[in-house]
C-alpha cells in the first residue's frame, strides 16, 4: 500500500489548511474528507505530529461554499465539475473512476451526466433504464452499483440524438439536476461537455459548483485546450482542485516496455505553470477501455486491480483539496461553535 507521507500532499500541511479540525488538546481530529483504507496511516501520522499516544479520528464531509446567489441543490453537499478543453481525453472515464474511488473511500457519491450531446455515462455504468417519477414532477436517480446517477441518455435512449440549441440544453440540464431526488450525497460528480463555449459557461454559472477537476492527456494540443478550461473556471471564480493526466503512458503487455506515446509530463508541466495540483496520472490500459465499454466499472475500480491504488490516491487528493476550501456555515454549525 502506498504510504501517505510518500505522496506530494503530506498530512503535515493539511493540519494547517483546515482539511482536518483538531480538538481536545489534539487528541481528537475531524477529517473533512473520506479516509477509507488510509485512516490508520493518517492516525499514526497525526499522533506523531501532535505528540500524543492516541487520537480519535471522525470523518465529517462538510458542505463547502459556492458562489453567492446560486441556490443549492437539495440532497447534495458538494458538486465537482469534471472538465476538459477538448473531447477524446477520457473525461467521462475519469468521472466514473473518481466517483467509484470516492465511493470506495466511504463517501456517498453520484454522477450527473451533463454531456447533453454525447451522454456516455449510462453505457459506462452498464445501466439502461428510464428514471421513475413518483409525482410526475421529479425523478428518482438511477442506482448504478450504489452510485446515484442521472443522464439524458436514460431519458432519450442511448442512440437518440439531442438536436437542441444552447438555451434548450441549459434548460434540460437544470431540470435534470434540480428535479432529481438526490439523497444525502457527499459528492456529485458532474461530467461536463468538452469545450469552453457559451453552454459550458452558462452551466457552471447557474449550477452551485463547489470546485472543478481538469482532465487532459500529455499531448500539447490537449494541454492547450485544458488551459482554456482552467482560464474559464478562474474567470467565474470556481476553485480548481487539480489536473488528472490520462493516457500518460502505455505499458506493453508482452514485453513490459513503457512508452510515452502522447508525450511526457504534460500534466505536471501544466500544474507547475499554473500553480494547480497534479492529482495523478492514469495510463492507457486495455482493462479500463474494455470494462468501460462493457459497462463494468467495478471490474477495474476494485481493491484487487493493479490500477485501483492510483485511482484511490487521485480520489483522496481530490477530496482533501476540496476539504481545504471554506465551508458553508449553517445555523446548526453556529450553535455547535457557541457551545464549544
Amino acid at each position: 500500500m502506498t504510504k501517505i507521507n510518500e505522496q506530494n500532499d503530506t498530512i503535515t500541511g493539511q493540519l494547517f489548511d483546515k482539511s482536518f479540525d483538531l480538538k481536545g488538546n489534539n487528541k481528537k481530529a475531524e477529517s473533512r474528507f473520506p479516509l477509507g483504507q488510509y485512516e490508520d496511516q493518517y492516525q499514526q501520522l497525526l499522533q506523531q505530529i501532535c505528540g500524543v499516544d492516541a487520537i480519535d479520528i471522525k470523518q465529517h464531509i462538510r458542505q463547502h461554499q459556492v458562489k453567492e446567489g446560486i441556490k443549492p441543490i437539495r440532497g447534495v453537499k458538494n458538486i465537482i465539475a469534471i472538465a476538459s478543453g477538448k473531447g477524446g481525453v477520457g473525461k467521462s472515464t475519469m468521472s466514473v473512476m473518481l466517483a467509484k474511488s470516492l465511493q470506495q473511500l466511504g463517501a456517498t457519491t453520484g454522477i450527473l451526466d451533463a454531456d447533453i450531446y454525447g451522454p456516455s455515462i449510462p453505457k459506462m455504468l452498464g445501466v439502461n433504464q428510464k428514471p421513475e417519477s413518483p409525482d410526475n414532477k421529479t425523478f428518482l436517480p438511477i442506482d448504478a452499483d450504489g452510485l446515484q446517477t442521472m443522464s439524458l441518455g436514460y431519458i432519450l435512449g442511448e442512440k437518440d440524438p439531442a438536436i437542441w440549441r444552447g438555451a434548450m440544453v441549459t434548460k434540460a440540464l437544470m431540470q435534470m439536476i434540480e428535479d432529481t431526488r438526490w439523497s444525502n450525497l457527499d459528492y456529485l460528480i458532474m461530467d461536463l461537455p468538452p469545450g469552453t463555449g457559451d453552454i459550458q459557461l452558462t452551466m457552471i454559472q447557474k449550477i452551485p459548483v463547489t470546485a472543478a477537476v481538469l482532465v487532459t492527456t500529455p499531448q500539447d494540443i490537449a494541454l492547450l485546450d485544458a488551459q482554456k478550461a482552467l482560464a474559464m473556471f478562474k474567470k467565474v471564480e470556481i476553485p480548481v482542485l487539480g489536473v488528472i493526466e490520462n493516457m500518460s503512458t502505455y505499458v506493453c503487455e508482452n514485453c513490459g516496455h513503457e512508452a510515452h506515446i502522447f508525450g511526457q509530463d504534460g500534466g505536471q508541466k501544466m500544474a507547475t505553470e499554473f500553480d494547480v495540483p497534479l492529482l495523478g496520472q492514469m495510463p492507457l490500459n486495455i482493462d479500463i477501455r474494455a470494462n468501460m465499454d462493457n459497462g463494468k466499472p467495478s471490474e477495474v475500480w476494485r481493491a484487487s486491480h493493479t490500477l485501483n491504488e492510483k485511482a484511490q490516491m487521485i480520489a483522496l487528493r481530490t477530496a482533501q483539496n476540496l476539504g481545504k476550501l471554506p465551508i458553508k456555515f449553517s445555523l446548526t454549525d453556529s450553535l455547535k461553535l457557541h457551545k464549544l
